[in-house]
């Protein structure tokens, strides 16, 4: 038997970003997850500081035009860091390699999960999402998949 609770507006919201090393040999994958509440530009601020921490040189971001992503206290962070981004085209996201990822992630292992409630639909998200992070042929699939050039060795 299957529970339904009906109206039920509880989410969990997801940022990710796949990086390449610059000698293309590293792919990994970052990402955090927020239960019940929106990614907002104080959000997408905190987890680029967080991807900060992984690295000394400067990196190229390349997400879509949300206007999360053009707040200009995210525009100062990444002039201050040397950052250079690059934006895809509106509804586009068949370019964005992070959603083969979100996408991987809801037709496999979440596929047919059923949880009861917000707080373990998140922790099997993170769960699987860490395990993704062990797997760098897969990683490098959804890159591959993507029609930007980005060239992977």
């Amino acid at each position: 038997m299957l529970r339904h609770v009906g109206r039920n507006l509880k989410k969990v919201s997801a940022s990710a970003a796949l990086c390449v090393s610059p000698d293309r040999r590293e792919v990994r994958l970052y990402f955090q997850l927020l239960v019940d509440e929106n990614f907002n530009s104080a959000a997408v601020l905190g987890f680029l500081k967080q991807l900060a921490r992984h690295f000394r040189d400067p990196l190229l971001l390349v997400w879509d035009r949300a206007k999360i992503h053009r707040g200009l206290s995210t525009a100062v962070f990444l002039d201050v860091m040397g950052w250079l981004q690059f934006h895809l085209p509106p509804y586009a996201p068949e370019l964005n390699p992070v959603e083969y990822v979100w996408s991987y992630l809801k037709t496999n292992p979440l596929a047919n999960l059923a949880c009861p409630d917000v707080a373990l639909l998140a922790a099997a998200g993170r769960r699987h999402a860490r395990s993704l992070q062990h797997k760098p042929g897969l990683l490098r699939s959804f890159i591959r998949h993507s029609p930007l050039s980005l060239r992977l060795c």
